[in-house]
Order: structure tokens, then sequence, then C-alpha cells
């Protein structure tokens, strides 16, 4: 007698979208009452649901923790797909709806700060001419704030890198380069005097620099550390971009950058800035595009990254 297949058997006992919904809801909040609010039910009604949720599969989703609830080993494995299905069922509706509108779609880029000038705007301006109809939204922030939002389906795809500890399961990454660092200061600073310029004289003055658990610190702290140096004097950890170019405006700090972008804003004998000029020889580990495991970009989002990976293969 054939068995029966194994794909739909979850299906055949009784496992609906309501179940997937309950899980996930109680993952996020640890709490039946904050779940079925979510859902939209009442709390006996969450209860039962969650009854026959465990009836169907045979194993037991949470136990009682505190005031709250934790999700067993079982109740892990399912919540984490169930937020899979709920963000495939969200993309499949965008999708649909982009094919209704005659290719038209919204994507939502998140991207670190130089691949955000480097890749994704002239990428968009590519998209702009040749499809119209095709708006973004862009958020740039360091990797580990994109790739949750990524997890969370807020995001299409991420240019930046994984974070430390992220579970490789539900992350996919096309690494695409390493980023080479430079150094600026305001103009007029002693650093662009014209006098040739060594790695101690760096420490003289105050760095701007992001989290210490940050690509960009660590490599900048690894690289003067082979050099025999001590970390460099910081008196402000920021992840603000906006933040780190004003300081280093209106003061004598050193801001470490990724390569293109100090091209960017120090690139020019009229810009406000100037590039240190001594090579490091910083380098933060390769990003690349970080999409969602086992997930398709809807056409939109494909054509955005097509378009991305074939400007860095130029």
């Amino acid at each position: 007698m054939p068995q029966p297949q194994t794909e739909d058997v979850l299906q055949r006992r009784g496992l609906k979208l309501a179940h997937l919904r309950l899980i996930a809801a109680l993952a996020d909040t640890a709490q039946l009452g904050l779940a079925a609010a979510r859902l939209g039910t009442t709390q006996p009604a969450a209860s039962r649901l969650l009854a026959e949720l465990e009836q169907i599969l045979g194993h037991a989703v949470h136990q009682r923790s505190g005031r709250g609830i934790a999700l067993t080993p079982a109740g892990e494995a399912l919540a984490r797909r169930a937020r899979k299905v709920q963000i495939e069922l969200a993309e499949t509706a965008r999708e649909i709806e982009e094919l209704a509108q005659g290719g038209a779609g919204h994507v939502r880029i998140g991207a670190v700060t130089a691949p955000a000038l480097e890749i994704v705007l002239p990428a968009l301006r590519t998209a702009r001419l040749s499809h119209p109809a095709l708006t973004a939204e862009v958020t740039v922030a360091p990797s580990d704030t994109l790739c949750r939002q990524l997890l969370a389906g807020d995001l299409d795809f991420v240019l930046g890198r994984l974070p430390t500890g992220a579970d490789r399961r539900l992350l996919d990454i096309r690494l695409i380069r390493d980023e080479p660092v430079s150094l600026i200061v305001r103009r007029g600073h002693r650093l662009l005097s014209g006098a040739p310029v060594r790695p101690r004289d760096l420490l003289a003055f105050d760095w701007v620099l992001p989290g210490a658990d940050s690509p960009l610190a660590a490599a900048v702290r690894a690289r003067l550390a082979d050099l025999g140096l001590p970390d460099p004097p910081q008196r402000l950890s920021t992840a603000s971009f906006l933040l780190t170019l004003a300081l280093v405006q209106q003061t004598n700090a050193i801001a470490p950058l990724a390569q293109a972008v100090a091209d960017q804003f120090a690139g020019t004998p009229d810009a406000p800035y100037g590039v240190v000029p001594l090579d490091l020889g910083v380098v933060v580990p390769a990003y690349g595009l970080v999409t969602r495991a086992g997930s398709e970009l809807t056409p939109a989002a494909a054509l955005l990254a097509r378009l991305m990976m074939d400007r860095i293969r130029a």
C-alpha cells in the first residue's frame, strides 16, 4: 500500500493558516493574550487553537514560563517556518499587484553606506529611465539592523554583511567585494599640510568610529594592532553618517570611511573634507547581496537586484 506523502501530511491533519499565525505571534509576544489580540480573537479562542495545533503536530509547542509562554524546540521550528509562510504570502500579494499594474512595483532596499552610494543610487537612476513606474525605498543602516528588517519581511534584499552569529539557515548572501578604507579630516587640518604622515601621527587626534562590534571599527583596531599601535583615541561612537561628517567638519577628528564614500565627499579640492595622504591598509571584509533563504524576489525587486549586480560586474 503506498505511503502517504509527507509534503501534505500536516495539511491533511487539519493545519490551517490560523495555526501558523498564532505560533508566529506567540514567538513574538510570549503571551497568549497578546498573541490573541494580534490575531483579532479572544484568549479562549486562541487557547483552543493552540490545543488544536499541538494535537495536529503530535508534539507540545509551548510551555508555561513565569507569567508568559516559552516555545519548545518544536514550537520554535514551526514559528520560524510560519514567519516564512507569512512573508511569502505577503510577497505573493505584492507580486500579483505588480502584475495587475503592468509591471510597476515598489522595492524596499537595505544597504550599508558605501553600497548605497556606489551601487544603489546608480541602479535607481537606470531603473527610473527604463521602468519609470517602479518606485523604491532605501534604508541605510548597519548590517545587523538591516538583516533583522529583512527577516521580518520589511525589506526585499540587503547590500551588507551577515551579522555575527546570524542563522545561516535563514539568510543567503552573494559576496561582492571587500571595502578598502580611507581616513578623512576637515579642510585645513594639520594632516593635510603636505608633510609626510606616519601611522603614529594619527593617534594625536580623536577618532570617530561606529560601535566596537561594527566591522569597520574591528578592522581599524586590528590593523593598528598589526602595526604595533594602540586603539585610537575615541570620545564618540556613532553609526550616524551625518553626525560623523558634522563632527569631522567642526573638530580635528579623524573618521575612517569606505574608500568609495570618502571619494564622494572628500575627493574634490572644493570639498569641506580631505583624504589623509596615508594608506593605512584597513580593509573591511566583503559585503554582499543578502536575501531570505528559500524566498523569491518579486519581479520589481529582482529587476533592481539585477541592475545592481550588472553595475558591479561592469
